[in-house]
């Protein structure tokens, strides 16, 4: 049997016939509702960090990879209900970072929700962003769908309010990797009280997705891809059937599953980060370590950046990673293992080479 190309053209040159849909990376489950009509997807863009050098100069590499984004996101077929934007619109949380960005964003076609990221957050502690795209954290419902968005890259008082001599200052030690006087992120009580009152008032059985910046689980501390609050957000959202949490921040591909709570990262437009040699050493709060994504090629930087497109099927989200300069990847909840499965990768015995550029 001749294997189907998976290739986004494809799929963009494809999308009039519904007969392809088995061939093609992005497609709408026909088994996500008893009713058709309720069958829906979404995009998700992230972690673009538009950076400002003088006047009107940006980071062109950076520019070029959301503004990639948007155009592709366009073109989609079946047309998404929504866009989501995953959080780190700037890299340094500045007027003119934003306000580009924002600009970026404005050739979406589609309705575009946001989420908050540690480099959107503090240079100003957010007032910014809230007169651009509204509040830090909120719900909406959609077709059967509980959504919720949470800051969770907020952090302790005292290092928030109290230890830097300008905001200028906080906001380049929040932005550093690997940095001593960095510290963990969490939600916080005001949130964890929204949103306990929030799902008080939703049914266990309706389908949970929850999106934020930061994990929402332990994953390594060295790099802050981990939520300081993490269980006591698991233990509000354990009573539900069908959980799914989708963050950003790590630049990486992973996928896990903890108890009823399925967790996926998506993808950064700006540049992938490599996995830390420090996992090896460092203590494991997963209950299994999550599976490498196919790691980038230093000498392309586009490679292993992308956006995604997520269907909702039985209330689980199935994954399609678009990833420039690389192979595809799909991550699909199997309701057999109860869990998140990227099975065309896992079944690899090594890393799937980068397509070869001449």
């Amino acid at each position: 049997m001749k294997k189907p190309n998976l290739s986004r053209r494809n799929f963009i040159k494809n999308t009039g016939s519904l007969a392809l849909a088995s061939t093609l990376p992005i497609s709408l489950v026909e088994l996500a509702f008893a009713n058709s009509n309720e069958n829906f997807s979404f995009a998700y863009i992230s972690d673009a960090h538009i950076q400002h050098i003088k006047g009107s100069r940006f980071v062109r590499n950076w520019d070029r990879g959301l503004i990639r984004a948007v155009a592709e996101t366009n073109l989609l077929s079946p047309k998404p209900d929504f866009v989501m934007f995953g959080g780190d619109l700037a890299q340094l949380g500045s007027k003119p970072e934003l306000d580009h960005g924002a600009e970026i964003m404005s050739a979406l076609d589609h309705k575009v929700r946001y989420i908050m990221g540690e480099h959107d957050y503090y240079l100003d502690l957010g007032a910014y962003w809230e007169k651009l795209f509204g509040p830090q954290y909120y719900s909406f419902d959609h077709k059967g769908v509980h959504f919720i968005v949470l800051n969770s890259i907020r952090t302790y008082d005292d290092w928030t309010y109290n230890r830097w001599p300008s905001a200028e200052q906080r906001m380049l030690e929040m932005a550093g990797l690997d940095n001593p006087n960095g510290s963990p992120f969490m939600v916080g009580e005001e949130q964890r009280k929204w949103l306990k009152k929030d799902l008080a008032k939703i049914p266990k059985s309706t389908p949970i997705v929850v999106f934020s910046h930061s994990p929402l689980q332990k994953i390594y501390k060295g790099w802050n891809f981990w939520t300081e609050d993490a269980e006591q957000i698991q233990a509000l959202l354990q009573p539900f059937n069908k959980v799914s949490v989708i963050y950003g921040h790590v630049h990486q591909i992973q996928y896990n599953q903890i108890g009823n709570i399925s967790f996926h990262s998506v993808m950064a437009t700006a540049w992938p980060w490599p996995y830390p040699s420090s996992y090896a050493q460092a203590k494991q709060y997963l209950p299994k370590l999550t599976v490498p994504m196919n790691r980038a090629d230093p000498f392309f930087e586009r490679d292993a950046t992308g956006w995604q497109l997520i269907d909702m099927a039985n209330g689980n989200v199935d994954i399609n990673f678009t990833l420039y300069d690389n192979q595809d990847r799909s991550v699909r909840f199997n309701p057999k293992n109860n869990r998140p499965e990227d099975t065309q990768y896992q079944n690899k015995d090594a890393r799937i080479p980068p397509q070869i550029h001449y």
